[in-house]
């Protein structure tokens, strides 16, 4: 095993970091208070090219692997920001570069790459089925010619507003008439912008307890020519399954940005802040609780890291994604716990910012996958136990 620095990684870190820098705690804590959109910061990150991370060289990406993608996401978390911002531009191409046709992949890549449009949306989650997908409701019906019409509803599709495109998994066998239940499903690729000017999609954003920009999707008669279904019709569960090991992968890496920004606040304050004569951090019930916080960070970057390697080398990685999103979101909220607690009272005041990470980090236990789910998935496919739901 090479534990080694990629020393180009190890730039990209540092570019990062350097991006980063001009958008410090005020900027967030603002975004945050008027619940906005970070649009300059996603300018900032499509102008480097980051956002183009995994896009190859020949469609005008940089061609980076997935290792370097959760660099990015990490290091925007370490530094105070909210990588959920941006990070699905990265994620759903797992999909679209393995899945996706020539054709699909010259239309919509280099413009991409260019940062001239964005593919910020991914449309699965359903009121009616949550995390149930095979069950999923909205339906893309083939009409004569090749085109299909969509009708349904989505729920909790964040950055909608914000996207020109739409990745999206609809029905195109009916549930009852499949063997094989993972099958009847697929992708296509929806021009968003034109069809809420068409009036052929409504938005409905959902507020929450954090500034995630999260929506409701109407959809009415949709149509899409046969040339923005992606792979083959009725494969479009297993396609997306390349981008959720990415999504989990680089969900983790944002868990794993969070606890660092958690660890180094909290011993910065535990040092400084001096009660009774003395640092509160010599005493070991403030002190032990952030140090069992960051062991736990550094034990779910090892698996993050061994997850990353083996998507990035064609190799499978199910489990080691799933472990990796599962224990990278429990460290960050231990971090979280111990930060807020290191705090006091300050850790419930918004300057200090400690409870705006707090709220955001909270999100990963349960989205984009619960961790029951994670649990439930690793008890049957990987421990070959009876399924539980």
């Amino acid at each position: 095993m090479d534990f080694s620095s990629d020393p180009d990684r190890e730039n990209i870190r540092a570019a990062v970091r350097k991006l980063c820098a001009d958008f410090g705690d005020t900027y967030w804590r603002e975004v945050d208070r008027k619940s906005e959109y970070p649009e300059k910061f996603v300018d900032a990150l499509t102008e480097a090219g980051w956002l183009a991370a995994l896009i190859p060289t020949e469609y005008g990406g940089p061609a980076l692997k997935v290792a370097d993608a959760a660099v990015i996401l990490e290091e925007i978390n370490r530094s105070g920001g909210n990588a959920a911002s941006a990070h699905a531009q990265i994620y759903t191409m797992g999909t679209l570069l393995k899945h996706g046709s020539e054709e699909q992949k010259r239309k919509y890549l280099p413009a991409l790459a260019k940062g001239q449009t964005r593919l910020q949306a991914f449309g699965i989650t359903e009121p009616e089925t949550g995390s149930e997908t095979t069950r999923l409701r909205t339906t893309a019906v083939k009409m004569k010619g090749g085109r299909y019409i969509i009708n349904g509803k989505k729920v909790f599709i964040s950055r909608a507003e914000h996207s020109d495109l739409l990745l999206l998994l609809a029905r195109t066998t009916p549930y009852e008439e499949l063997q094989d239940k993972t099958q009847g499903l697929s992708v296509f690729i929806v021009r968003l912008k034109r069809a809420l000017a068409d009036g052929r999609i409504t938005i409905r954003p959902i507020r929450t307890m954090l500034n995630h920009h999260t929506t409701e999707l109407f959809i009415e008669n949709l149509e899409i020519p046969a040339r923005d279904l992606v792979g083959e019709e009725g494969q479009g569960f297993r396609q997306i399954i390349d981008s959720w090991n990415v999504e989990r992968i680089l969900i983790a890496s944002e868990a794993i940005g969070d606890g660092r920004w958690f660890v180094e606040r909290a011993s910065r304050y535990a040092t400084s802040r001096v009660v009774f004569g003395r640092p509160i951090g010599a005493n070991q019930g403030v002190q032990f609780p952030i140090a069992q916080a960051h062991a736990r960070i550094e034990a779910a970057a090892l698996v993050r890291d061994k997850a990353a390697w083996l998507y990035d080398n064609d190799k499978p990685c199910g489990p080691e994604a799933n472990m990796a999103k599962l224990l990278a979101s429990q460290a960050s909220w231990d971090a979280a716990n111990a930060a807020l607690d290191t705090h006091g009272g300050y850790g419930f005041a918004s300057e200090y910012d400690v409870e705006r990470k707090f709220r955001e980090t909270r999100l990963l236990i349960v989205a984009p996958v619960s961790n029951n789910l994670v649990l439930a998935y690793l008890g049957q496919n990987v421990l070959g136990m009876p399924r539980s739901y």
